[in-house]
């Protein structure tokens, strides 16, 4: 079976290690949930200099082209930034639907019944 692909949002503290270790649980979470995730902060920082204009720009180009070729728009963690609402915004205008990670969740594990 095909995942769909999810992109990964969170409002991000700026600690590279602190984001990348929610990313990567965040992703986990997401793939156990039966998605294909995408999360840019796992890799873009490891060869895009955001210091540079230029490539600053294109990190947000890329991200947004990874957004636009995802099936969800998945928001994660407990706050809300510019850089998630930018996200939540592009994903309307695009038709993508948006949820929480909380939300994959709950639906995922509809009609299960543990004993």
């Amino acid at each position: 079976m095909k995942r769909p692909l999810a992109y990964i949002t969170a409002a991000w503290c700026g600690e590279p290690d602190t984001d990348m270790e929610l990313a990567a649980r965040y992703c986990r979470m997401a793939y156990e949930a039966g998605f294909s995730p995408i999360c840019p902060i796992l890799y873009l920082p490891l060869f895009i200099n955001d210091a540079i204009p230029e490539e600053h720009k294109n990190g947000i180009d890329m991200r947004r082209d990874m957004l636009r070729r995802s099936h969800v728009l998945v928001v994660c963690g407990g706050e809300v930034d510019e850089d998630v609402k930018n996200d939540i915004a592009v994903a309307k205008r695009l038709n993508i639907t948006a949820t929480t990670l909380d939300g994959i969740l709950t639906v995922n594990q509809q009609g299960r019944h543990d004993v």
